[in-house]
């Protein structure tokens, strides 16, 4: 069933890319949901649940919409540092504090993946650790001027521009993207999609 479509319910042009790369036959879905984290929710399970919720979500819409049944793909990811979750800047002011944060230290990207099809669903969360070298407010500055980190959590893209603040990688380059293909694949195969 490699040429089965499959619903990617996000906005990311990244995880599109990704999935295209794989050759999968992609087709949008709209998913929209509240992503405020719950009080004291740990990062781990808050990018579990807003993956899972997503997926809820298209699936009303696909089925609202009376869409033909095809396997639908949602994640999510979640940068967190010392307990705390980073989202998506609300201004430089906000990019320029996460950045800040980071230099120099070792945070955690979390990936949820997350796929449903005839009834059933898979979903998996990657973790990687990403280490930061030291960086300087000019540096910062200068990055946050090329627009990049204003629609990335924790305000960087590690295969962009912002790749060059990763000193060290533990984990998926993928996952930390925002989809991790190897974790995905595996997910796909359970609803009967080969990649190979």
């Amino acid at each position: 069933m490699k040429n089965q479509p499959i619903y990617l319910a996000s906005n990311s042009p990244r995880r599109w890319e990704l999935l295209q790369n794989l050759g999968l036959n992609l087709l949008r879905l709209a998913s929209e949901i509240d992503e405020t984290p719950l009080l004291n929710e740990k990062a781990s399970e808050y990018c579990l649940r807003i993956a899972q919720q997503k997926n809820q979500a298209a699936q009303e819409v696909r089925m609202a919409q009376n869409f033909a049944e095809y396997p639908i793909l949602t994640a999510d990811t979640t940068v967190s540092i010392d307990g705390k979750i980073l989202g998506k800047p609300k201004d430089e002011q906000d990019a320029f504090a996460m950045l800040k944060m980071l230099s120099g230290r070792t945070h955690q990207v979390f990936t949820a993946v997350c796929v449903s099809y005839q009834s059933k669903q898979f979903e998996c969360l990657q973790t990687s650790e990403v280490c930061f070298r030291t960086l300087t407010d000019a540096e910062i500055h200068a990055y946050i001027a090329t627009g990049e980190p204003m629609d990335k959590a924790g305000a960087y893209g590690i295969q962009q521009l912002g790749g060059v603040f990763v000193a060290q990688l533990s984990g998926s380059f993928t996952g930390v993207m925002g989809l991790p293909v190897c974790e995905t694949a595996e997910l796909l195969k359970q609803c009967g999609v080969q990649i190979l």
